[in-house]
């Protein structure tokens, strides 16, 4: 069983029915979910993940004069509940797992995530938010929220990047494939460099999952995530995931360097089709300029082209 499924069916038979009992005249402020670090909120656990972290258990989360109010009560409700569901559990928390699950003021839960209580406020805000870290505090799922307030909040991250952040990003994306896969790569193999080649080649697969999550308009996960969670996108997502994949197996050098440039006049073929560049060349970096040019925010697109 997935721990997403475990969690909801958990919070249905055991947690519900513990809140209309015992916090009744509260439960319509109550939200519930799993949502946050670790396998299981992005669907990916499996038997190895089980070893910590995994079980039974759930988040619920409050306004801030309801987390003052009942937040205590609420916790040690959460942890009189049974430990053990369908024969799953109890959960083992490791070091630096504790805090996944439990009772949460929910603009501090966010803040965790994006460092700020609020939404973000402009381009600026944007722009400096970590793609994991997006990815991470709007995955899993909402098994409850009659207020909404959670739910709002996640809907309007989840709309994702303005769009003048996501041309700096993708074009900051541009240079850096660029540079790392076409330009690299082959000059530290010729110098025999091997381990900044391999670097290359492995900054080169990183930026290009970047770029096609951008390109559909969803947050990159952890980087662990990143290669198995490209395949699932609409625009190029199983493409990505088969040519990184026969990138790492090729072991003859010059194979390397033309599935890096085959890779490249893909991924520029979209760029094309969605309008964001008009540049003839092949030449990932080319195309970062270009972009840029589309931004109509003057201090966004004032910064250098590698900023993003």
């Amino acid at each position: 069983m997935k721990g997403l499924d475990l969690c909801e069916q958990y919070f249905r038979a055991v947690g519900l029915p513990m809140l209309r009992r015992d916090f009744g005249k509260d439960i319509d402020r109550i939200a519930a979910g799993l949502v946050g670090d670790g396998s299981e909120c992005f669907g990916f656990d499996d038997e190895i993940s089980r070893d910590h972290d995994w079980g039974p258990g759930f988040c619920l989360w409050l306004e801030s004069e309801d987390y003052e109010r009942i937040g205590p009560q609420l916790q040690a409700a959460l942890d009189a509940l049974p430990p053990r569901f369908l024969g799953y559990g109890p959960r083992r928390s490791s070091r630096w797992g504790t805090g996944r699950i439990g009772v949460f003021e929910t603009s501090r839960f966010y803040e965790r995530f994006t460092g700020m209580k609020e939404l973000p406020r402009d381009v600026n805000d944007w722009l400096w938010l970590p793609e994991n870290s997006l990815a991470a505090c709007t995955n899993g799922k909402v098994f409850w929220d009659p207020l909404g307030e959670f739910t709002r909040r996640r809907n309007a991250l989840l709309a994702f990047y303005p769009e003048d952040v996501r041309l700096k990003k993708i074009a900051s994306r541009c240079m850096t494939i660029g540079q790392a896969g076409q330009y690299n790569v082959p000059r530290c193999l010729r110098r025999g460099e091997w381990f900044a080649a391999q670097y290359a080649e492995t900054k080169f697969c990183a930026d290009v999952i970047s770029l096609v999550f951008l390109l559909n308009r969803r947050y990159t996960p952890f980087y662990k995530w990143m290669h198995r969670a490209v395949k699932d996108l609409p625009i190029l997502g199983l493409w990505a995931h088969g040519r990184i994949g026969d990138l790492i197996a090729l072991t003859n050098l010059a194979d390397k360097v033309d599935l890096i440039e085959a890779m490249c006049v893909g991924l520029i073929e979209e760029l094309k089709r969605q309008g964001l560049t008009d540049h003839p060349g092949s030449f990932m970096a080319d195309h970062g300029p270009e972009i840029v040019r589309r931004i109509g925010d003057e201090r966004l697109r004032g910064l250098d082209v590698w900023i993003g």
